[in-house]
């Protein structure tokens, strides 16, 4: 017999709250990297090529993200704009900070947790 339902949420809500918070540090960490490669580099070229991987590194804890937030807008029984607004939530600064927080607080008081 699976976990109670309340568990099953708990759970999806701590992995969505995992990912939100790396998807958003490296947004941070891709954001700054932008800025000092179009911003304070005259020639872009000239930046070193491991900052290539910050991206490739944030796109893959999106894709995570968005896994972990589809799976818990499941369980929670979000409206699919929630859902969409929540997943989009990731490619702001900081704005995945800001819905992991207000979603938490939601979901704890929508299922007691």
């Amino acid at each position: 017999m699976g976990a109670a339902p309340t568990e099953k949420i708990r759970g999806a809500l701590l992995r969505y709250r995992i990912l939100a918070w790396i998807t958003g540090l490296w947004l941070l960490v891709l954001t700054g990297e932008m800025i000092y490669k179009y911003g304070l580099l005259e020639d872009s070229s000239t930046a070193p090529g491991w900052l290539f991987y910050i991206g490739q590194i944030h796109g893959l804890f999106y894709m995570l993200y968005l896994v972990f937030t589809i799976d818990l807008g499941i369980k929670a029984r979000w409206k699919p704009v929630t859902t969409a607004l929540t997943c989009l939530a990731g490619t702001i600064p900081f704005l995945s900070f800001v819905f992991e927080h207000r979603r938490t607080q939601e979901v704890k008081a929508a299922f007691g947790l």
